[in-house]
């Protein structure tokens, strides 16, 4: 007889590992299926980046708490996952630059987050590598960044060490609805449960229409470059007011150039193409901003997706309709705040009610799900 777990987590990247860790932690049997190795999807092929200054000003108060969750994770993870905290820049180069961030800085202040502006002489005090060509520029205390390529390891260690049961390399191929519980279909057998929570990014799209719910997910195929080791050039994270810059060198000399230019791909193929035109304009923002990266050769450059939903604010509640079924994830720059909302998800599942509200669904849906009673 198929064994029949408390919760089924669909999806092994920040979101989906983080609610099933706290989920089992609470008392519940967990079992967990992503059809590769964990946080090797968008959750291990992005940036790093833990930023508040370009986080949707809804998510401040989220990303805060959840820098702090990052800063803090070898004490609740157990692993160390490379978190560097550091100072934060936001440039502006252009009059029309400056305009826009004294706009978005003061937003985002006075939604919490410690931004202040200052010159670019005092950004150079700050980060004595930067180009004395910045007119302005944001500056934030709360900033830094991770290790992508340890999370997984980090979060299989934890996962196990809880109890869940873990079916890597094991795709999901269906789910449904059955005797007041859920079956999901997999080429080595189905796999019971009496919740369910989809946290599978740029995946959420098909997984809810197994249950007949249609909620649009915009995906993103960013491209990300990373140079060979070279001496320090800098010591803070660098972006740029118009978003198109994320800057930052790592301990062991690399640096990681992103900021959201496009390659080619989908959410079938995955990114399978950069767009070279691209890659150098993204090269030489960064050769702008710190002048000594000039002398650095790239090693590496790949695209990996990002989900989005239209308006940017995380797809994070019950699903309408579907008692016991949940949705995690799609969240701008869901890096930074992934950690804190998945926690959150995870007390709403055990029944608990979240420090801060979560992000339902409804608004998404077409009318005909929306209005409908609230999962239990």
């Amino acid at each position: 007889m198929t064994e029949t777990y408390d919760l089924g987590v669909i999806g092994g990247g920040v979101h989906g590992c983080t609610a099933a860790l706290f989920a089992a932690r609470g008392g519940m049997r967990v079992a967990l299926l992503e059809r590769g190795p964990l946080c090797r999807e968008a959750s291990g092929v992005n940036a790093g980046t833990l930023t508040l200054q370009m986080t949707r000003l809804a998510l401040i108060p989220y990303a805060m708490r959840a820098h702090a969750i990052w800063a803090a994770a070898p004490t609740w993870l157990g692993h160390d996952v490379g978190v560097v905290v550091c100072d934060g820049l936001s440039l502006a180069f252009t009059d029309a630059e400056a305009e826009l961030l004294r706009f978005r800085a003061t937003k985002r202040r006075e939604a919490g987050a410690p931004i202040a502006l200052i010159s670019g002489r005092e950004a150079m005090a700050v980060e004595p590598g930067l180009t004395d060509r910045a007119l302005l520029a944001g500056h934030c205390k709360v900033d830094g960044f991770a290790n992508a390529y340890l999370i997984g390891l980090a979060y299989r260690r934890a996962l196990l060490k809880a109890g869940v049961a873990l079916h890597e390399n094991r795709a999901v191929t269906g789910l449904e609805r059955e005797d007041g519980g859920f079956t999901a279909r997999t080429a080595t057998g189905p796999v019971r449960f009496r919740r369910v929570l989809i946290a599978g990014g740029v995946w959420i799209e098909p997984m809810l229409r197994w249950l007949g719910v249609e909620l649009p997910i915009k995906v993103l195929v960013n491209q990300l470059v990373v140079t060979e080791r070279v001496r320090p050039v800098m010591r803070t994270v660098v972006g740029i007011a118009n978003g198109l810059l994320s800057l930052k060198q790592y301990p062991h000399g690399t640096v990681v150039v992103g900021g959201g230019w496009q390659g080619e791909g989908d959410r079938e193929r995955g990114g399978v193409a950069l767009r070279p035109e691209r890659m150098v304009g993204n090269l030489r923002l960064a050769c702008h901003a710190i002048p000594d990266l000039r002398g650095a050769r790239m090693a590496r450059a790949w695209a990996g997706l990002e989900a989005e939903t239209a308006d940017a604010l995380p797809a994070a509640g019950p699903v309408p309709g579907i008692p016991g079924a949940f949705v995690c994830g799609s969240v701008h720059s869901g890096y930074t705040s992934g950690p804190y909302i998945a926690r959150l998800m995870a007390d709403r599942i055990l029944g608990r009610e979240p420090e801060m509200p979560l992000f339902p669904i409804d608004r998404l849906l077409a009318p005909r799900h929306a209005g409908t009673p609230e999962a239990a």
